[in-house]
């Protein structure tokens, strides 16, 4: 792996922002942000193309007293075996639960599991987390 040196053009106002994000956010230097700012896109990018293999996390918050909603999420966990590598259940209180699981797979294939169960009913609020395998990721 070579490393390149590029130019941009940029806004003067725009660096100055970028500047002070990155220094809050604790960057020693604009080449990692920039370096960082490329691998999101790669990231976002496997996950639109659809049939990359991806990695993520769907968390939930439900009422587990709301209709069949345990059973469901069990029902649908045990149909995707292959894509749900593991999950973490965390009781909030006495009526609510929150759900982290973490999912890997083809892109369209966790998109579907995400979307069959953050529309469940007793669901609170969820959302599905993207991220890569790190195996194109440099």
């Amino acid at each position: 792996m070579g490393i390149v040196r590029f130019g941009v053009s940029i806004p003067k106002e725009l660096l100055e922002k970028f500047d002070s994000i990155i220094e809050e956010m604790g960057y020693t230097n604009r080449s990692e942000a920039i370096r960082d700012l490329i691998r999101d896109m790669v990231v976002r990018h496997e996950w639109q193309l659809g049939d990359e293999e991806v990695a993520g996390t769907i968390t939930i918050v439900y009422n587990h007293d709301e209709a069949d909603v345990v059973k469901e999420l069990l029902d649908l966990q045990h149909e995707y075996l292959n894509e749900i590598v593991s999950s973490l259940h965390i009781h909030m209180d006495e009526h609510n639960c929150l759900e982290v699981i973490v999912v890997k797979g083809r892109a369209k294939k966790i998109k579907k599991i995400a979307d069959r169960l953050l529309s469940l009913k007793g669901v609170k609020h969820g959302k599905l987390v993207m991220t890569t395998t790190g195996k194109d990721i440099v």
